[in-house]
């Protein structure tokens, strides 16, 4: 089959890059082995008519404008900043700890001002940061730890806070005021019409052709020619001639409740020592929808299923350098996306990485 390139995944990374090159005059033939485009960011409605996320939420934000004003060409945005609480005890405290979280948590009345002073007197200074636990027990120190990150960790990853590296736990930061949103990014939206309408539009171009529930080994010998452009895991595509590198999976447990207007006060609420989920979300809050019941997802991580995280610890970063190694070398392939590049990427993250992956595709024809 002629077609110019021929691209496995039909998530962010697949989607952006048919796009860019399709408008740059590029024939793209789009598979995806789901039955449905959007990657783990698909939308849908279930039986009661609430439009939730299937593969758990997806909250957008960004600081970068490109990436922004590329996906507003084919979304309106709903304004929405995320708000997590996390179940400490009988209590609900906003997550990343900030100078509520303190002062509802042990009683006090702290300032701005007086915050930074009090971890400065609960902190256990680590020089180097190597570590997950590093980075929480220098910010916060052993009590915030156990509190809020350690169980949470162990049941996120399988992994003790010591076991993962330092950037994981580098993602959350830590406030002395009461900004209580989970991100803090210049750009916080959500598509209006849901993420599933937006991957239509941006695929919506004639020389795009798009198919699922297609299996990539089944169709790769009719694309002989065609550029690969691969955003599955970069393991799976060498035939785990290295072994295979961790990769962290998740259940969801989908539920409506017919009666019940709202189930919780913010979009997420993390359960960092209760329960053998990680966190409950109710998907009203996110796309802004009434219903006169309510829909929520529980999370629960497990080892095996479909690919959802890498692990990030310099074992498996190691061998991810040897598969890296492979890609290097192989011809007429080009490697894209959070499985692809064993990265934790957030979705913006995703999309910067898929838009200079395909102008350095068109870069390099043009030469």
């Amino acid at each position: 089959m002629k077609t110019d390139y021929l691209i496995v995944g039909a998530g962010f990374s697949g989607s952006v890059c048919a796009r860019v090159l399709a408008d740059a005059g590029k024939t793209v033939h789009l598979i995806d082995k789901r039955p449905h485009i959007g990657g783990n960011a698909f939308d849908q409605r279930d039986a009661q008519g609430v439009l939730i996320h299937p593969y758990g939420p997806h909250i957008f934000h960004t600081n970068a404008k490109k990436v922004f004003e590329f996906l507003s060409r084919f979304t309106t945005w709903r304004f929405y900043e995320h708000r997590v609480l996390a179940q400490v005890g009988e209590q609900l405290l906003p997550i990343p700890i900030n100078r509520t979280t303190i002062n509802q948590l042990y009683g006090l009345s702290l300032t701005e001002d007086e915050v930074q002073g009090y971890l400065e007197t609960v902190r256990e200074p680590r020089d180097p940061l190597r570590t997950s636990e590093d980075v929480v027990l220098n910010s916060v120190g052993p009590d915030l730890c156990d509190k809020f990150f350690r169980g949470y960790t162990r049941k996120q990853w399988g992994l003790d806070l010591s076991q993962l590296s330092a950037g994981v736990a580098a993602r959350i930061p830590t406030r002395s005021n009461d900004d209580d949103r989970y991100f803090g990014d210049s750009f916080q939206f959500m598509p209006a019409d849901g993420y599933t309408r937006m991957f239509e539009r941006l695929l919506d171009h004639p020389a795009i052709t798009v198919r699922t529930g297609v299996d990539f080994t089944e169709v790769r010998p009719q694309f002989e020619g065609s550029h690969l452009i691969y955003t599955g895991p970069i393991d799976a595509y060498f035939d785990h001639c290295y072994g295979p590198l961790p990769y962290r999976s998740l259940r969801f447990d989908h539920q409506h409740l017919p009666d019940t207007a709202q189930f919780q006060p913010v979009g997420t609420v993390n359960y960092p020592n209760d329960h053998d989920y990680t966190r409950i979300t109710e998907f009203k809050h996110l796309t802004g929808e009434t219903h006169t019941g309510t829909s929520i997802v529980r999370e629960y991580p497990q080892a095996e299923g479909d690919p959802y995280y890498p692990v990030p610890r310099p074992e498996n970063e190691a061998l991810y350098k040897r598969y890296a190694e492979l890609a290097e070398t192989a011809t007429g392939v080009t490697f894209v996306g959070r499985l692809a590049q064993y990265r934790y990427y957030n979705m913006d993250q995703i999309v910067a990485a898929a838009l200079k992956t395909a102008q350095d595709l068109l870069d390099a024809h043009a030469a």
